[in-house]
């Protein structure tokens, strides 16, 4: 006769225990909780914009505005690329360098960041035609790829921005240096039905029931 020990449902309780630690830390990295960026923030990182490189007035107030209507939540920006034939002479750019490599070496540091502050790429492709619907904007036919990355926060980017600009590796240079020319705007409100908060939930739960069906199995042996 099988007789039950006073630890036998512990087994799956800590599974589930276990699992639920997890995904509340990954929920609580991944999600804002911060709020809106500040009247003190703003004016900071408003210093922080004119020491960015290629940071006009227009550009600036557009930075501004952003900030400003802050939601506090997270939110995407949607960016278009056309790379130029060649990389501009700049400073530590090889002559016989292409614009491909030049630009990785902006966006490979670039996403180390973003990654550390829960903020991924969504969706990327290369164009797989000229612009099969335009109107009202010169030269916006032609592109080479596009891409959709989530940020955690308005804050976040700033964060980052703050970090290129007080670096001693400026790699923002690389960028425009590769690059003939670019759109990119934000996204917010937004959603997208591949939220890895809702995947690992699900992967968890199914795991959860796993463990709990094998722990069944064991304990009718």
């Amino acid at each position: 006769m099988r007789t039950k020990t006073s630890s036998g449902p512990r087994g799956p309780s800590r599974g589930w225990l276990f699992l639920g630690i997890l995904y509340a830390l990954f929920v609580y990295w991944y999600t804002p909780f911060g709020g809106p960026l500040s009247r003190e923030e703003i004016v900071h990182f408003s210093e922080v914009l004119d020491q960015s490189p290629g940071m006009d007035d227009e550009k600036k107030r557009a930075w501004i505005q952003f900030m400003e209507g802050d939601t506090g939540d997270d939110w995407a920006m949607w960016n278009a690329v056309l790379l130029a034939d060649r990389p501009e002479p700049i400073r530590g750019v090889g002559a016989d360098e292409t614009s491909e490599q030049v630009v990785r070496r902006y966006a490979e540091p670039f996403f180390v960041k973003s990654l550390q502050r829960a903020s991924h790429p969504v969706l990327m492709g290369d164009a797989a035609a000229p612009a099969l619907d335009i109107w009202g904007i010169e030269g916006g036919d032609t592109w080479d790829s596009g891409i959709l990355v989530r940020y955690r926060s308005r804050r976040d980017i700033m964060e980052i921005m703050e970090e290129m600009v007080t670096s001693e590796d400026s790699i923002h240079s690389f960028k425009i240096a590769a690059m003939q020319k670019t759109i990119a705007f934000p996204l917010d409100p937004w959603f997208h039905p591949g939220d890895p908060r809702l995947l690992l939930g699900m992967l968890f739960v199914v795991l959860g029931l796993l463990l709990q069906l094998r722990y069944n199995a064991k304990t009718r042996l």
